[in-house]
């Protein structure tokens, strides 16, 4: 798998404490908006920049948006590492896995939204850094599939795909308060594991 591409010293963002102001603004345009219908304008305003101030930390506004989805998957990674970490049945981790992954997701941040919401192919120019990254993160779920104990013909794949899909929709149909992500969680590998050990 090619390694993600970093910015060059030369357009590298600036390290200085805006950095963050203007990660947050733009994950939460792009979360709210989608990326193609978020300017730089837009970004720098609620940063409370000058437009022009913005491209001294970013050349562009695909460069952001690769910073914003980095931050995004390490987020993620990091809430769902705990869960990975466990010892005992696989299902039980697997359940720890996607309810962290759905915190994550429904309840934590913007950075979770654009990983879901914002596709590879919507910044073609930097569609190679962004399937890298999302690849990246999708190996955390290859790990927990794969200590679980499936009759030797499972598509193991298939079976993640599958599960990080379900995981992934339901930004769109979650509503607070009504179920936690714990207990989807459990539903979700529920509905998995039932079919398989029948």
């Amino acid at each position: 798998m090619p390694a993600v591409a970093r910015p060059s010293p030369a357009t590298a963002p600036r390290a200085d404490n805006r950095l963050p102001l203007i990660l947050d603004a733009a994950a939460g345009f792009f979360a709210d908006k989608g990326y193609g219908y978020t300017s730089m304008r837009d970004i720098a305003g609620a940063a409370g920049m000058l437009p022009g101030s913005l491209y001294y930390h970013f050349a562009s506004k695909e460069e952001l948006l690769v910073a914003v989805y980095a931050e995004g998957v390490r987020r993620i990674k990091a809430a769902v590492a705990p869960a990975l970490a466990r010892d005992g049945d696989p299902w039980e981790r697997l359940e720890q896995v996607c309810a962290a992954h759905l915190a994550a997701l429904l309840e934590d941040s913007d950075y979770g939204q654009v990983v879901v919401r914002v596709r590879p192919d919507d910044a073609p120019v930097v569609a190679a850094q962004l399937v890298a990254l999302r690849d990246e993160y999708e190996r955390t779920f290859s790990q927990a599939v794969a200590g679980l104990p499936l009759p030797p013909r499972t598509d193991r794949r298939a079976l993640r795909l599958m599960l990080l899909g379900a995981l992934n929709w339901s930004q769109t149909w979650y509503r607070t308060g009504k179920e936690s992500p714990q207990s989807l969680a459990r539903r979700f590998v529920r509905l998995l594991r039932d079919p398989l050990e029948s």
